[in-house]
């Protein structure tokens, strides 16, 4: 179909690039592209495929939007608190551009609907933050032969890749195994800058719109790292492993798997938690307004500790536990937390096993004592 007046109007900016042009204008407006997540990486990324003129746009997403999102989730408001991500996302995109047509998922992502959502799609985005969907839209790309543009997040760093099991290596290529439970921090740990998402989700869009029109050097076979306090981009060579377990010479992987169990999700604080005894925020209230002698060990860092602590707790950050377990008092009854839990358990875990007896973790972290207990207290 040929671009109506309204249309060339619109894309006039493009048309007149020779490398879009009305050729590659039609690309965009025949393009079909799913993008998993509608938080950080996703809200830079739809909008500029929008507005780009990218004829359908999926969005996969199963939360709702919470006031934490506005700092760095730009396509979602204060108008829109509360509502499903994909309804809010999809809203401001059609707001943006009503001729493009935007088909929502509000689910999570699985094994067992990973490949019926992807296969209508030319091509996927990654915007997720967890290891087991990295791996899952991975294997669903590699098997359905499509590209998948990847994207990630961490505090000040960002990176940037497409991969192509037909063209080059895969995710498992670069990451043949996950990193253990626990041991890679998430944004709601250590945080983000609100513009990094920004960043790295247009180029992700970049890379999305090279690949549409067969133009430029798409990041295939290249992993771009940002570092937004240097603002110094490098770019690593990556190899197809010819042993990868499902787009090597001999794949062992030919169905989806699963992902949770493959990343051992759960299955570390299960063996952790058999080692301490884990306390409800309703146990908390009871012990805490019966007990004089009680030690509330908070092991945030001190930046959290500033921004919200239960009165009297003491601060010692879980990476200084080993250096000052002198400061706790093996005797006293102690309550440890965290903001969820999970640094907590492994602060209670290692107190435990040198021989301490009276020491709880608790369960939900400061967030769930606010949230049930504290109403005045700020979240985070």
């Amino acid at each position: 179909m040929a671009l109506s007046n309204q249309e060339i109007n619109r894309y006039s900016r493009h048309l007149i690039m020779p490398e879009v042009g009305m050729e590659g204008q039609q690309k965009l407006a025949d393009a079909k592209v799913l993008c998993i997540g509608a938080g950080g990486l996703g809200a830079p990324l739809t909008l500029y495929l929008a507005a780009a003129g990218v004829g359908t746009l999926g969005i996969l997403d199963f939360d709702v939007v919470d006031f934490s999102n506005l700092q760095r989730q730009v396509i979602h408001s204060e108008k829109t608190l509360g509502e499903l991500k994909v309804d809010s996302a999809k809203n401001r995109l059609l707001e943006l551009n009503s001729d493009i047509d935007v088909k929502t998922y509000n689910t999570r992502l699985t094994s067992d609907n990973a490949m019926e959502i992807i296969k209508d799609y030319d091509i996927v985005v990654d915007g997720t933050d967890n290891f087991a969907t990295r791996y899952l839209v991975n294997d669903a790309c590699v098997l359905q032969g499509k590209p998948n543009v990847y994207g990630s997040i961490f505090r000040f760093e960002g990176q940037v890749s497409i991969f192509d099991a037909q063209r080059g290596p895969c995710y498992r290529c670069l990451y043949p195994e996950p990193p253990p439970p626990g041991l890679v921090p998430s944004c709601a740990e250590g945080g983000v800058l609100g513009i990094l998402p920004g960043i790295v989700g247009t180029m992700q869009a970049a890379e999305v719109i090279k690949l549409i029109l067969g133009k430029g050097n798409p990041l295939i076979g290249k992993l771009l790292f940002i570092d937004v306090l240097e603002m110094t981009p490098k770019i690593m060579t990556l190899r197809k492993d010819e042993n990868c377990p499902i787009c090597g010479k001999n794949p062992t992987i030919t169905e989806l798997i699963d992902y949770e169990e493959f990343c051992g999700i759960g299955r570390g604080q299960e063996e952790e938690a058999g080692n301490v005894q884990e306390i409800s925020v309703d146990t908390f209230k009871e012990i805490k307004e019966s007990k004089d002698n009680l030690l509330i060990l908070d092991v945030r860092e001190p930046h959290e500790y500033d921004i919200c602590h239960i009165e009297g707790s003491k601060l010692i950050p879980l990476g200084e536990i080993q250096s000052r377990v002198n400061e706790v008092d093996p005797d006293q009854e102690i309550v440890v937390h965290c903001h969820h839990g999970g640094r907590s358990l492994k602060a209670t875990t290692y107190l435990a096993e040198r021989g301490f007896k009276n020491v709880k973790n608790l369960k939900g972290g400061i967030d769930h004592w606010a949230e049930k207990y504290d109403p005045d207290m700020a979240r985070y």
